[in-house]
């Protein structure tokens, strides 16, 4: 039997083009593998997608199973209604050729905080959620992910509460939390 050969190509969703300042994993990610197919190219090859922190750099993550935020697609929320065109009235105009990391992340927080807000008012009206798979997805993720996510989620929150510190300047009491 012959071995099988692979060719492909390094790029990390954050290069992709956009509108949003950053590449992300929505339509042009999907452009990316169709033309990855048309080329005879059966592989892409990616950074780590982890959430970047100081620097942003994919090899300094806060987390080794978190996912990088940025590079959910503002589209699909916008598909799944948790987000509107009036959500983006004051969308900077980005440089096609390089990322404003601080813009953009300002910018797509904001849209995730508002997505997210919208996700909660629309899960409990009457006590039942208005999209029940999405709930159930995300409760599912929750549940298989607990190993990982809690601690990931109070370090986050921590991060917030002190703008960004790091953790060896905060309290003690939150340096080594106890459950």
């Amino acid at each position: 039997m012959k071995p099988q050969k692979y060719a492909g190509i390094l790029l990390h969703p954050t290069s992709l083009p956009g509108p949003y300042g950053i590449g992300d994993l929505g339509q042009n990610a999907y452009r990316f593998i169709d033309f990855l197919v048309k080329s005879g190219l059966n592989m892409w090859q990616v950074l780590p997608l982890g959430h970047t922190g100081f620097g942003d750099s994919p090899y300094q993550p806060f987390s080794a199973f978190a996912g990088q935020p940025l590079i959910i697609s503002p589209d699909h929320l916008k598909e799944l209604d948790l987000l509107d065109d009036a959500d983006f009235a004051d969308m900077p105009s980005w440089n096609p050729e390089q990322v404003s990391y601080g813009e953009v992340i300002e910018f797509k927080y904001g849209l995730l905080k508002t997505a997210y807000e919208r996700f909660c008012d629309n899960t409990y009206k009457d006590g039942f959620s208005t999209d029940e798979e999405l709930m159930t997805q995300y409760r599912t993720f929750c549940q298989s992910q607990a190993s990982w996510l809690e601690d990931y989620a109070l370090f986050m929150a921590g991060k917030d509460y002190h703008d960004g510190l790091p953790w060896y300047m905060w309290e003690d009491n939150l340096k080594k939390p106890t459950k």
